[in-house]
């Protein structure tokens, strides 16, 4: 039996897709192995989203050659996306990948290391503009969350057209899975211990659309909701513009989901939304976190911006500075802008410096940090259930969870205290301090949380 090494990089949604290749090879032929270099063969899901994430993938590419080289590697097989963007120019500069697919061919692997077993020589061989398959079933998938924790990945692609976003030229347009396949799915990991699933997708609040469901995420979540064992649901990736009335109030009605919705806005000004081709206003944004918050009075919004976009003034950043200290969102992350070739904004002069949008960025960081240490030390003395995470990576002697307004390894956590307990469970917890990003807590006396 040959032992199968992987290294997966990127977002959440990549992840899925490696938990999934790793379910269709472990078994009569392929053991699976933590450490790459007792590996037979080395899968690398790459990255290629903006100039960082794709050094990281190349990285890791000549970091497993070297096994190959030097080490028991056999075969090196390179996937994802930036494979899908780059096929050629990779074999082209490292001959040591035997072979190459994109985000199409996922469930070609098998069959393609079952046929080159039988060749005598390696030869590197590019699959990537080969015809697109699809696993039809999540269900055998090979998780590298926690027993307790799983990403539920509703669709592929995105039909949105934002100017800086290479995405649906990777991935294509948005295609939702079934909702038959996504329920058994999550039936069938409920069953094995799994009490919380981040749902995922490129775009979330667009499930159901090319199916032509109505409300199709709400129709979704209430047969999620139905299933026993599940008892948090959040959700991810919601474009603002299909944030609507139905959807929030589910949220405000169903306690398995999680009043937690991550909204990703990039910006609030009203010239760079329209010039970086988003579909929203400030006014509808606003209109939308308005609504959120009168019907949802608990609700924690995390959201992205970037800064340094092209055509982006001081006065345009001070307007984006001004909206997050008046609206005060719970989580936020900010990126500079990429550059990245592909993409509508590539062909825009009026770029701004980098060192300025990093100014920015740690400015606009400055103020989230504030708004923060206030909204932490507003919980103190609150009683919360909490998800019990296990150690603390760096401190092996604590205990960490999550409260349902804090998603897995992006938002803060808890620091608890002086507990008996057991990892995977969902205890009552009393917040007894708090710091800018995480919150200290101790099990709770009482049960009312």
């Amino acid at each position: 039996m040959q032992k199968l090494g992987v290294v997966s990089l990127g977002c959440p949604k990549n992840a899925v897709d490696t938990e999934l290749v790793l379910g269709d090879l472990q078994g009569d032929e392929y053991e699976l192995t933590s450490d790459q270099k007792d590996a037979d063969v080395i899968i690398v899901n790459t990255c290629g989203f903006i100039e960082s994430s794709k050094k990281e993938s190349i990285d890791a590419i000549l970091e497993m050659v070297a096994l190959k080289t030097e080490g028991k590697c056999k075969k090196l097989v390179v996937t994802g996306c930036l494979s899908e963007r780059y096929s050629d120019e990779l074999l082209k500069e490292i001959p040591e990948i035997d072979h190459m697919l994109g985000v199409n061919q996922y469930p070609r692997l098998k069959q393609i290391l079952k046929e080159s077993n039988s060749q005598k020589n390696n030869t590197s061989i590019n699959h990537v503009h080969e015809p697109a398959e699809y696993f039809e079933s999540y269900m055998n998938r090979v998780l590298t969350t926690p027993f307790y924790s799983a990403y539920l990945k509703l669709g592929e692609g995105c039909s949105n057209k934002c100017a800086f976003c290479i995405i649906p030229k990777i991935r294509g347009r948005f295609r939702s899975r079934t909702p038959e396949s996504i329920i058994a799915e999550a039936n069938h990991f409920a069953q094995h211990g799994v009490k919380e699933f981040n749902l995922i997708s490129q775009d979330t609040t667009m499930y159901g659309v090319d199916l032509r469901m109505k409300n199709g995420l709400v129709t979704l979540l209430k047969s999620l909701a139905k299933i026993e064992g599940i008892d948090w649901m959040r959700l991810f990736y919601c474009y603002p513009t299909f944030i609507n009335s139905e959807l929030i109030e589910y949220i405000a009605s169903e306690e398995k989901v999680c009043n937690y919705v991550d909204v990703p806005l990039q910006h609030t000004h009203d010239f760079m939304l329209k010039r970086m081709k988003r579909q929203e206003t400030e006014k509808g944004v606003r209109s939308m976190i308005n609504e959120l918050r009168t019907k949802v009075p608990d609700i924690a919004l995390r959201t992205t911006f970037i800064t340094g976009f092209p055509g982006e003034t001081d006065e345009h950043f001070k307007h984006l500075l001004e909206f997050v200290r008046e609206i005060e969102f719970d989580h936020v992350g900010v990126f500079t802008y990429f550059h990245e070739e592909g993409t509508t904004a590539f062909d825009y002069e009026d770029l701004v410096s980098n060192k300025i949008a990093i100014a920015r960025r740690e400015e606009l960081m400055s103020v989230q940090k504030k708004i923060c240490k206030k909204k932490n030390a507003a919980k103190v003395g609150k009683v919360l259930p909490v998800l019990i995470e296990g150690s603390d990576s760096n401190e092996e002697y604590l205990v960490t969870g999550r409260l349902t307004t804090q998603a897995p390894e992006i938002d803060g956590q808890i620091i608890i205290e002086e507990s008996d307990v057991k990892v995977g469970q969902i205890l009552p917890m009393l917040i007894t301090g708090s710091t800018d990003y995480d919150l200290v807590a101790r099990l709770s006396t009482t049960q009312n949380a």
